[in-house]
């Protein structure tokens, strides 16, 4: 009897899963709605929402409307910094120019006694 159990091997056990139904696009949708009503509110938590939600990665294709307000406001700045230095440099050579331009020409020398 031992000779035989030697050489019997034993069966594989079986598994019996059946799955439930699982709708992928269902599932993405209702984290995308969870995801914009986090970021509609303006506390800490929905600011942390909307930065840990990959916005970087999808190219901020979630919220837009972000993305125009961070653009207009760095044009902004950029325009306000350009005509202040327009200014300055206007007001650097209608000052200061004529006094360097008399001073270079001649009108700067040492007279001696």
């Amino acid at each position: 009897m031992a000779l035989i159990k030697i050489f019997k091997v034993p069966k594989h056990q079986q598994y019996s899963y059946k799955p439930r139904y699982w709708d992928p696009q269902k599932e993405e949708l209702h984290k995308r709605l969870k995801e914009v009503e986090e970021r509609k509110g303006k506390s800490l938590d929905a600011v942390r929402a909307r930065l840990e939600s990959g916005g970087m990665r999808r190219g901020y294709t979630a919220d837009t409307g972000q993305r125009q307000r961070q653009v207009l406001r760095s044009n902004l700045i950029l325009v306000g910094i350009i005509v202040l230095l327009v200014l300055l440099s206007y007001l650097f050579l209608t000052i200061y120019l004529p006094e360097i331009a008399e001073s270079v020409s001649g009108g700067g020398e040492i007279q001696g006694n």
